[in-house]
């Protein structure tokens, strides 16, 4: 049997150290020799970098894309891909974890977070073609030359994480849980649930594409993790600060309130008590929400105004005459009727309505092409974030029962996620639950 001394990955303490951890250059004991191995080729290192790649830039305001443009990875505060603005596309993907080895998930944490800085940059993370004819490539290459498209990659862990498993029951976020089931759930098991989360944007879907692809790879060879379920989305369905509000697939202007202030995100979206590792996190939640495309494309445009609450083309309540004008929810007809109507969708998702309750969206529209029925399968990959699972319980239970959106929608994907903050360099995401 190997002794510890000959595993300088190991210090006095029996430790993992963080150096061979980030850059895989030693094993982690004579059990997890082979995985280790298999990290250390999926590992960014020193010497395989892409010394070519741009320089971290700060990325472009509202809708200007610059794909040179990159965010960084490292810092204080909470993950990129929360506050940052949103951009054009996105690949989300859930996995289950399937080692039962505490070290293994570690190592892929230590390896994820190397990786994603590295592919923020734009570099890539190792040889797309290595020196030896016979050796399997680090970085599958598609994303060679075409920069880092302000690139950004957000890291969720689920329940499963934080279990005896691993160890980390005291360690459990404390509104960490299943979400309540609610009136609009129509959830497919194919689609639903998840260990770990990754949420890749970019305004290149080739880049976020290799992102993932990449990351799940790595995944997949240290033994850790396996893809439960993924989806593409385009044409963001929420706005960010400074961002032109762009539309849903049923060509309604699309998260007009969102959270846009630093005051709101502190209020609404950041952990700001509990462990200081949790501090500056962020419950995730995010829902696949299928569209019945043909269904409303029958419908008259006078009745989905009344549906969202808002006229089709300028965004604007009905009660007003430009898209930011604030709702007037008392305001009537000339009949009598509320302008804005008891089942509009805006009218049940306010925060005037709700005690206040705010959520930031991050949501894309998605296809999956034509269903059994020969439908159009298409629909709206909804993320937000909030320091509460419980907000969107909140808001979603009285959307469910009440939207008259519902006839042309179904929740048919869920999953919840604890989005731990931004490492900073050196480190890891999650570092502090292993130590």
């Amino acid at each position: 049997m190997t002794h510890d001394a000959d595993h300088p990955a190991r210090g006095a303490d029996g430790r993992i150290s963080r150096r061979s951890l980030l850059l895989g250059t030693t094993a982690l004991g004579a059990v997890h020799g082979l995985i280790a191995a298999r990290a250390a080729q999926a590992a960014p290192t020193a010497n395989t970098t892409n010394s070519d790649a741009p320089p971290v830039q700060p990325a472009a305001d509202a809708d200007t894309i610059t794909l040179s443009s990159a965010y960084a990875f490292y810092g204080n505060g909470g993950q990129a891909g929360i506050m940052t603005p949103p951009q054009r596309y996105a690949f989300y993907m859930t996995f289950d974890l399937t080692t039962t080895q505490r070290d293994v998930l570690q190592v892929l944490l230590a390896r994820w977070s190397g990786a994603i800085a590295q592919m923020m940059r734009g570099q890539t993370i190792g040889r797309v073609e290595p020196d030896r004819p016979s050796a399997v490539g680090e970085d599958t290459g598609e994303a060679l030359d075409l920069h880092p498209a302000s690139l950004t990659v957000t890291v969720g862990l689920g329940s499963r994480v934080f279990s005896d498993t691993y160890g980390l029951a005291d360690k459990r976020p404390a509104l960490l849980r299943p979400l309540k089931q609610l009136p609009s759930d129509a959830l497919l098991p194919e689609f639903t649930g998840g260990d770990l989360s990754l949420q890749a944007c970019a305004d290149d879907p080739q880049v976020t594409y290799h992102a993932v692809r990449d990351l799940a790879r790595i995944a997949k060879d240290l033994g850790a993790a396996s893809t439960r379920w993924a989806v593409l989305g385009f044409g963001r369905a929420s706005s960010g600060k400074g961002q032109t509000t762009p539309r849903n697939l049923f060509g309604f202007r699309d998260g007009t309130r969102n959270i846009q202030s630093a005051e709101d995100f502190k209020r609404f979206v950041w952990v700001q008590d509990g462990p200081a590792w949790q501090r500056h996190g962020s419950y995730q939640v995010v829902r696949k929400i299928q569209m019945h495309i043909e269904n409303w494309d029958t419908d008259r445009v006078s009745d989905q105004n009344d549906i969202f609450g808002r006229h089709k083309v300028s965004g604007a309540p009905l009660s007003g005459q430009h898209e930011f004008d604030t709702p007037d929810f008392g305001r009537e007809a000339p009949d009598g009727t509320l302008v804005i109507p008891a089942t509009a969708h805006i009218r049940l998702a306010a925060h005037e309505n709700n005690g206040g309750l705010k959520i930031l969206r991050r949501s894309y529209n998605y296809t999956d092409g034509i269903n059994r029925v020969g439908l159009l399968d298409a629909g709206l990959l909804f993320i937000c974030y909030q320091n509460d699972p419980a907000h969107f319980e909140t808001l979603q239970a009285r959307l469910g029962a009440s939207d008259a959106l519902n006839e042309y929608i179904a929740h048919i994907g869920s999953a919840v996620f604890f989005v731990p903050p931004a490492p900073q360099p050196g480190h890891y995401i999650g570092e502090p639950l292993f130590t």
